[in-house]
């Protein structure tokens, strides 16, 4: 009997088992792209306008996609029905870049080898989930966007940081990147026949001169949503075991609804800031702008999920970047709503659909995970 080696914990497996799956070998693809080309595409957009820089998109997610594909093919060879925990990195290697993607495959109880039928973000605990809120899994989908702000948003947005308040210049493109990248996403599940992109999750890195924001997720079909989702599929950051606690209440997820907002502290705020920071107590300039800047980017999403018509935004989460004396400030969360099409197989998960796995590997320097949990 050939000795299985798969990444899937032990709450995988027996989140697995319980719908009739189980776990099959470790699967990687990967593609390397010399760095001399990238590079000079990211240094020729510093005179651009702003905004995305098309040609270092492509070629990213080119590198993205063939890495995915060559783990696929590696999936079919073993006779997978299915691929958990699919992930897509970024590396730099011996002065190129590799695209990497890791999985691990997975089989049906009843027969060892079959036809692939789905590929997903998630692991094997979120799998349950999913399958037991009425949503079938069917293929791992990212959206990525390359983006710069460009001479005349640099030149712009430094003219009005020597007043205090939002920089708009650098929030619209902000805000329209990171839109770009959610609609890009929807648009690879409305090609994979899903209704739905549960369990989104997202990141923004530096890379030769410019940005990439990438979303990540699993385009799925529920049966019994409306006909308009088919069109806008729904986009959900909401974890897979979140997305069943709201099923189980009677509700959908609507949208990932995200808001940015750039400020400044100005000229002369900086320097009265700088002064204070040398006696103890509150900045209040500081204090006062941080929280506007908050609430700013809290107002956009709470206007997106009001256009939607939605009940609530659930799992809000804000985060500030400091933009070499700029403030970036980033709202997001999951618009949601009461529907009657929300419903679950199993009146309560599991124990090892939630718990956490441990980990094991202790070391002072970050370890080379070949299975990293979502």
């Amino acid at each position: 009997m050939k000795t299985i080696m798969t990444g899937l914990s032990g709450n995988e497996m027996f989140c697995l088992h319980q719908k009739g799956f189980t776990p099959g070998s470790l699967i990687i693809g990967n593609s390397v792209y010399s760095l001399g080309l990238l590079g000079s595409l990211g240094s020729s957009v510093q005179g651009l306008i702003g905004g995305e820089v098309s040609q270092v998109t492509n070629l990213i997610h080119e590198g993205r996609f063939q890495s995915y594909q060559r783990m696929v093919r590696e999936a079919q060879a073993y006779g997978g029905v299915g691929i958990t925990s699919v992930t897509s990195e970024l590396r730099h290697f011996h002065g190129n870049i590799e695209f990497l993607s890791i999985a691990s495959t997975v089989h049906r109880t009843t027969s060892a080898a079959g036809q692939l039928e789905f590929t997903m973000s998630g692991d094997g605990q979120d799998l349950y989930c999913l399958l037991d809120a009425g949503y079938q899994p069917l293929q791992f989908v990212f959206g990525n966007v390359a983006y710069s702000i460009g001479l005349g948003g640099g030149l712009m947005g430094g003219l009005r940081s020597l007043k205090r308040g939002e920089i708009r210049e650098f929030s619209n493109v902000l805000n329209a990147t990171r839109h770009l990248a959610l609609d890009r996403i929807a648009g690879e599940a409305r090609q994979a026949g899903a209704n739905a992109v549960l369990g989104i999750q997202t990141s923004v890195k530096p890379f030769q001169g410019v940005h990439e924001m990438m979303m990540l997720g699993t385009a799925v079909f529920h049966p019994d949503l409306p006909a308009e989702f088919k069109q806008q599929p729904i986009t959900s950051d909401l974890t897979c075991q979140e997305t069943w606690n709201l099923a189980n209440l009677g509700y959908i997820p609507l949208r990932l609804v995200l808001g940015t907002a750039v400020y400044s502290l100005g000229f002369v705020g900086g320097i009265m800031s700088a002064l204070k920071s040398f006696a103890r107590g509150e900045i209040s300039e500081l204090t006062s702008l941080i929280y506007e800047a908050r609430e700013h980017a809290i107002g956009l999403i709470a206007a997106e999920a009001e256009q939607l018509g939605a009940d609530d935004v659930m799992g809000i989460k804000t985060h500030v970047n400091d933009m070499n004396g700029l403030l970036e400030f980033l709202a997001i969360g999951t618009a949601v709503k009461r529907h009657p099409a929300a419903k679950t197989l199993s009146p309560a998960l599991p124990p090892q659909a939630v718990m956490h796995d441990k980990d094991t590997w202790i070391s002072e320097s970050a370890p080379l995970s070949l299975q990293p949990k979502h």
